[in-house]
């Protein structure tokens, strides 16, 4: 008998904490009562808010659906602008659930991947409005903010159609697809090389005009160092024949004989020189003088 009061007492105690459920702060309650959803008098699906809670054991069960703000933030996507230019655009998306019982039935269940995949078609069909209604220019020179709030103003509807709010939508980059990435840079680098190839011919040029007038100036100083090599050159013979011509008159017979010393000096200076001349010759005439 005891024994059985014990487990009597231990059946009532499990079936006592089988019975009561805790929703937390950041979620909310849905009862099921043999797979059916457990509903208010009215008919409208019965959320269960934080708090202790009781469920008939072994016939209801508690599905839980988080209640935080969620974050949705998956691969950039590719938008057109109002030029017809692709770019590929990366978001995130702020959002909680509004109406649970909305929220449980059109997301299959309360799958998040099914809410996630529903709210980025509506986020992205109201940033396709924005991006192709503004090109590029208008897009990154200062309309970024006034996309975000038409896109958060659009995915509004989101509220009625999935029971979720959206806190938030930002832009976090634009960028442009990699072929036409690839295309600008090889344009902006054909443009750069251009605008180098410019600048080495003029430089070429200026350097052409600079060589020319320096070697213009150098032929120019050479002549007219040649010029007074010249007249100096001329002004010195000119002194020295009129040295010469003033010693000649002065002494003529000596000057005869400097130059016969000259001669002399110029005609053996080598021991291989040969001259043939007559030996009554004038050319020996100081020598013959001198021998007497």
């Amino acid at each position: 008998m005891k024994n059985f009061i014990v487990i009597v007492l231990v059946a009532l105690g499990l079936l006592t904490v089988s019975s009561i459920f805790v929703i937390n702060e950041t979620e909310r309650g849905i009862v099921f009562q043999f797979s059916k959803i457990k509903r208010t008098g009215d008919g409208e699906m019965k959320i269960y808010q934080p708090g202790i809670h009781f469920k008939i054991p072994l016939i209801e069960r508690v599905r839980k659906i988080d209640a935080r703000i969620q974050t949705l933030d998956e691969a950039p996507d590719r938008f057109v602008t109002a030029e017809k230019k692709d770019l590929l655009v990366d978001t995130y998306v702020k959002w909680r659930v509004a109406d649970f019982s909305t929220y449980y039935v059109r997301t299959n269940g309360g799958s998040l991947e099914n809410a996630q995949a529903l709210l980025k078609q509506k986020v992205n069909n109201g940033l396709r409005t924005e991006f192709g209604a503004r090109t590029i220019r208008e897009i990154v020179s200062g309309d970024r903010d006034t996309v975000m709030e038409q896109a958060k103003e659009s995915a509004q509807t989101a509220r009625k159609d999935l029971g979720i709010e959206v806190v938030d939508v930002r832009v976090k980059r634009i960028n442009l697809p990699s072929e036409v990435q690839n295309s600008i840079f090889d344009r902006m680098r054909a443009d750069r090389q251009a605008v180098a190839e410019e600048h080495r011919s003029q430089g070429r040029e200026k350097a052409e005009v600079i060589r020319a007038t320096v070697d213009a100036k150098v032929t120019v100083m050479l002549a007219d160092a040649k010029k007074q090599a010249f007249m100096l050159r001329g002004e010195g013979d000119a002194m020295a024949a009129k040295v010469y011509a003033d010693a000649y008159q002065k002494d003529p017979e000596f000057f005869k004989f400097f130059r016969s010393l000259q001669a002399y000096e110029n005609s053996f200076n080598s021991k291989g020189d040969i001259l043939v001349v007559k030996p009554d010759s004038d050319f020996f005439k100081y020598l013959k003088e001198t021998g007497k």
